[in-house]
C-alpha cells in the first residue's frame, strides 16, 4: 500500500487504498472513530459508493469507498477547501497509512 495524493477535485484527495475493499473501508472507519476519535456526521451509502463525512478536531472530511477508485479521503467542501483542510487530509492519511501498515504486519505475524 502506498499513499497517493491528487488534486483533480479542486482540493487535496488522498487515495488510501486504490484497490480497497469494503472490509478495508470499515477498518479505516473504525480506526478513525476508535483511535482518532472522529465523529461521523453524515453517511451516504449507494450501490457503487459509500461517502461518510466526519468531524476530526476542527476539520470536516469525507472518507469514500468507490468500486471504481478505491478508498479516498478529502475535505468535505471540495471546491471551497481551505489550505489547512488540505493539510489535514495529508496528515490524517499519513496517520491512517501507518496504522494500516501496522495492523497488516500484525495480521501476517499471527
Amino acid at each position: 500500500m502506498s499513499l497517493t495524493l491528487r488534486t483533480t477535485l479542486g482540493c487535496t484527495e488522498a487515495v488510501i487504498d486504490g484497490d480497497g475493499s469494503l472490509k478495508r473501508f470499515y477498518q479505516i472507519a473504525s480506526i478513525l472513530a476508535d483511535e482518532l476519535k472522529a465523529a461521523f456526521v453524515n453517511k451516504e451509502d449507494d450501490f457503487d459508493a459509500i461517502s461518510w463525512d466526519f468531524q476530526l478536531q476542527k476539520y470536516l472530511l469525507t472518507l469514500q469507498y468507490s468500486i471504481y477508485s478505491g478508498i479516498t479521503l478529502f475535505p468535505t467542501k471540495t471546491k471551497d477547501a481551505r489550505k489547512r483542510d488540505n493539510e489535514a487530509v495529508v496528515q490524517v492519511a499519513n496517520l491512517l497509512e501507518g496504522k494500516l501498515m501496522s495492523a497488516d504486519m500484525q495480521g501476517k505475524a499471527l
